[in-house]
């Protein structure tokens, strides 16, 4: 699922599993279905 997130006067896309932002809510459906809910790769 994701959810509406307003920050900064912008519109968020959150991922609900791993709390990713996302600022296009098509890139934030793609990323949902392929999540893991572990912590984002870019992390390392």
């Amino acid at each position: 699922m994701v959810s509406t997130v307003e920050r900064d006067g912008q519109i968020w896309y959150e991922c609900e599993e791993c709390g990713l932002l996302l600022d296009d809510e098509a890139d934030a459906k793609a990323h949902e279905e392929n999540c893991d809910a572990e912590d984002p790769s870019y992390l390392q």
